[in-house]
């Protein structure tokens, strides 16, 4: 997905889980940051950083994707 990024969540969303899968880290909050800081050159983060965090956190916690 690195070749053709948008500026939508739906981008942004696979992004992220292809990024999380490869992060090895057992604190949550440390790896968000890392995943962040691994796609800080995507349009959506970069254009809408307060809905990119919106959206992880609620894909993490409220639909416990990640768990």
């Amino acid at each position: 997905m690195k070749d053709k990024l948008y500026d939508n969540a739906d981008s942004f969303a696979m992004s992220f889980d292809e990024e999380w899968e490869n992060i090895d880290c057992d604190d949550i909050g440390s790896k968000i940051e890392k995943v962040f800081e691994l796609l800080s050159d995507h349009p959506f983060l970069i254009s809408n950083p307060e809905n990119a965090r919106k959206m992880v956190e609620f894909r993490i916690f409220s639909l416990k994707k990640f768990q």
